[in-house]
């Protein structure tokens, strides 16, 4: 799907009506651009980008703190509240 769109004297666009279906965005929402290794530029719902960013960061870490499921997560919940 392509799309053109003018910009503003503001630097302002429109991001069509299709894209922002696509992006999940309405009234409010904020979007992150993103350079990609490839020289492009994309367009990302940000809390999908903050989401993202926040998992990668957090990947691996289960495995070294020894949380296998649901109850080891609990567990270690309780004795941080308790220290």
């Amino acid at each position: 799907m392509i799309e053109v769109t003018k910009i503003s004297s503001k630097g302002q666009v429109t991001i069509p009506i299709e894209f922002r279906k696509l992006l999940n965005l309405t009234e409010g929402s904020k979007v992150a651009f993103v350079s990609g290794d490839d020289g492009r530029i994309y367009v990302v719902n940000s809390s999908y980008l903050a989401l993202k960013t926040a998992q990668d960061a957090f990947r691996g870490e289960a495995d070294a703190l020894g949380l296998k499921n649901e109850d080891d997560v609990l567990e270690l919940i309780r004795s941080t509240r308790e220290d």
